[in-house]
């Protein structure tokens, strides 16, 4: 009887996994023109308000541009986890669990967009508040999903650990792609640490980390894996 391994092509797998991968990239790069980041004036909550006001329909988009992300990453673990599994179980389990966990925290985190919005527009139940009382309470709530953000990069960056060591000992992926993924993971982490210990520090360290993910986004969908070497790992873990 074919194990499911034995009934799974990891090429196909291989190809779908790298598709939502770059679908995730795509949704994080709209989001980073068109989402809170791009609209904040600094120093000027009215201004920042106002930029809300003025592109709410791009940044609706954005919102949801990243909940689709979010969902899109759970299919994406699931997949890697297929491939990953006959290199080490444990550590493939390990890697779905702290995606699971970072999904929620990102995904509640985005209330604070729709928060910002909802103050920016100024709804039928806050005119009991002044103008620069609404305008501040944006910049507050701007504020909090940049640290919420921060908060999901602990899991964004301790993914990529267990994601690398499999990919680096699988033998069906370049052991490059490996290390460059931990090297990502260690992008996120020390972002997160600089923010909340550095706070004046402006460090965006993952603007040069991040290519591990985009680069095993697009093997996995060009190159796929040495089918030879991955159904050699899936018998020899049956």
């Amino acid at each position: 009887m074919m194990t499911t391994e034995e009934m799974m092509n990891p090429n196909k797998t291989a190809r779908v996994a790298g598709l939502l991968y770059l679908i995730i990239a795509l949704l994080g790069i709209f989001s980073l023109f068109f989402g809170p980041e791009s609209l904040i004036a600094p120093g000027d909550a009215a201004a920042t308000a106002n930029n809300i006001k003025d592109s709410e329909s791009l940044y609706r988009l954005a919102f949801i541009g990243d909940l689709i992300g979010q969902v899109i990453f759970i299919f994406l673990v699931l997949l890697l986890y297929k491939l990953l599994k006959p290199v080490n179980k444990n550590l493939a389990v390990l890697m779905v669990v702290l995606v699971l966990v970072g999904v929620p925290i990102a995904m509640l985190n985005d209330l604070n967009q729709i928060a910002a919005l909802l103050l920016s527009r100024g709804a039928d139940y806050l005119p009991v508040f002044a103008a620069d009382q609404l305008h501040a309470h944006v910049m507050l709530f701007l504020e909090l999903y940049e640290s919420g953000l921060r908060i999901a990069y602990i899991f964004w960056g301790l993914w990529l650990f267990p994601l690398g060591y499999l990919v680096f000992k699988s033998g069906f992926l370049p052991r490059i792609l490996g290390i460059l993924l931990i090297i990502a993971g260690l992008g996120y982490l020390i972002e997160f640490v600089a923010y909340f210990l550095l706070p004046n520090l402006d460090l965006t360290i993952r603007m040069f980390t991040f290519w591990g993910e985009v680069i095993l986004a697009l093997w996995l969908l060009i190159k796929g894996v040495n089918v030879e070497q991955w159904e050699k790992r899936a018998h020899e873990s049956a």
